[in-house]
């Protein structure tokens, strides 16, 4: 999720807008602090353009 997220060139306040969802609960993700919800991960994933099994590979 962190690379697909810099390579938009989107920092984790810009992804959290774009998701829906709170910048520190982005944080929190990508450093393996919080296991996201499959519905969360539907929510990363629609601002990347990628399904969410891509995320969860």
């Amino acid at each position: 999720m962190r690379r697909l997220r810099e390579e938009k060139g989107w920092s984790q306040e810009a992804y959290a807008d774009e998701a829906g969802i709170h910048r520190t609960y982005i944080s929190d993700i990508e450093r393996g602090a919080r296991n996201p919800t499959i519905r969360i991960i539907e929510k990363l994933a629609k601002p990347l353009g990628v399904s969410a099994g891509t995320l969860i590979d």
